[in-house]
């Protein structure tokens, strides 16, 4: 039973989906949009938004705990020197997602996540 669990599962166990997410975190922040399915998009959300809120403030211990996410440095680095500040007024919203339709192959509901602006 699935009972109070919140999220979507995804098809995949807790280490696989949290694998995915860093992964899409990571091409969010570097290309500033990707495309994917709506599932993955409205589960991406609220990972990669309290990435960013960790980014505004721009301490040590928050840039510490957005590297367990984002293994790359110059994506941190991205992250941290060029986002963060972007969007230091903005209380929260920092992502729009569209749909974009279905995917041709299996008719997956397809959506682009995208960073707003500033």
């Amino acid at each position: 039973m699935r009972h109070r669990k919140a999220g979507r599962q995804l098809r995949r166990t807790s280490e696989q989906k949290l694998a995915l997410m860093r992964g899409l975190a990571s091409s969010l922040i570097e290309h500033g949009a990707i495309e994917t399915t709506e599932a993955k998009a409205k589960e991406l959300r609220p990972f990669v938004e309290k990435l960013i809120t960790k980014a505004r403030s721009g301490t040590l211990h928050d840039r510490r705990l957005a590297i367990v996410h984002i293994h790359k440095r110059e994506t941190a680095d991205k992250l941290f020197k060029e986002i963060g500040p972007k969007y230091v007024s903005r209380p929260g919203g920092y992502t729009r997602i569209l749909k974009t339709g279905h995917r041709k192959g299996d008719g997956a509901e397809m959506a682009r996540i995208e960073l707003v602006e500033g």
